[in-house]
């Protein structure tokens, strides 16, 4: 009886052991809400996923794509998802209305944004937007960047209209003649692959201050209760830019591999701008 006693609170211990080291071991799972649809922009992102270095750092990450270009900020002040990828103006503007949110990391640390138009429309200065329909991305955001580029080139009356995710073809189209927000980097890219002479005005050429292009925030509760977790994914995001860096064809590959779906030659070009 004293045998059997003894080998039954072993097995009981062993028991115990085994299922603390794995509560200890289990991955933590983090949801993270892109600002867009998954492009070039995000390659950080993905290189940290098919590198391993969520896992090396105890995640298990879930990388979402938002139904409009003003969810992230919403779900992440909710607690819905625990990262979102946001616009630096965006998350200023966001929390002086009383959003609870918090910036826990860098992705793109310049503007991208651009004020985007096409040559030959007689567009050559900001003056020459003055009367025109000029689209916007992300409403919250780029309609007020809008309106103080406006006020500060003089330009006094024009019509905005938002455009979301539709920016070339809104603009290829007629729709509207100029739009705030897209970038440099991509639907510049974009347009010359689809044979359009594209132009532009970059932000800080026109009053506009430099500013953070894309950042991580979490809702305040979320960086409170979630703090090692949020450092372990900024280490994550550290390492797979510095890889980048490092050896960026390989970077590239990694991205594309992650999202079969993305348009290859397009964003390779993107990738070199």
């Amino acid at each position: 009886m004293k045998y059997n006693f003894k080998v039954s609170v072993s097995i009981i211990l062993v028991a115990f052991f085994l299922l603390t080291a794995s509560s200890i071991c289990a991955a933590q799972k983090v949801t993270v809400m892109l600002d867009w649809f998954p492009n070039i922009d995000h390659l950080p992102i993905y290189v940290a996923q098919q590198e391993g270095f969520f896992g090396d750092e105890g995640l298990d990450v879930t990388i979402l794509t938002p139904s409009s270009t003003t969810d992230a900020m919403k779900l992440a002040a909710s607690g819905n998802v625990d990262i979102a990828v946001s616009y630096e103006p965006q998350v200023i503007i966001g929390a002086s209305a009383g959003l609870n949110i918090r910036v826990v990391g860098r992705l793109v640390e310049h503007p991208l944004s651009v004020l985007l138009f096409l040559e030959g429309k007689g567009i050559k200065d900001p003056a020459d937007l003055e009367g025109k329909t000029i689209g916007y991305t992300v409403p919250g955001m780029m309609d007020v960047l809008m309106e103080a580029f406006a006020g500060i080139n003089g330009i006094k009356d024009y019509v905005p209209i938002n455009v979301g995710f539709s920016i070339v073809q809104s603009l290829v189209s007629g729709k509207v003649d100029a739009i705030m927000g897209p970038y440099k980097n991509y639907e510049v890219v974009e347009l010359e692959e689809k044979g359009y002479a594209p132009g532009y005005f970059e932000l800080s050429n026109w009053g506009i201050p430099d500013y953070d292009e894309l950042v991580f925030i979490s809702g305040e509760q979320t960086a409170k209760e979630r703090a090692e977790v949020l450092r372990s994914f900024a280490r994550a995001i550290n390492r797979a830019i510095s890889r980048t860096r490092k050896d960026p064809q390989k970077a590239l590959e990694t991205y594309f591999s992650a999202v079969p779906e993305a348009p290859r030659d397009m964003e390779s070009k993107a990738f070199l701008r």
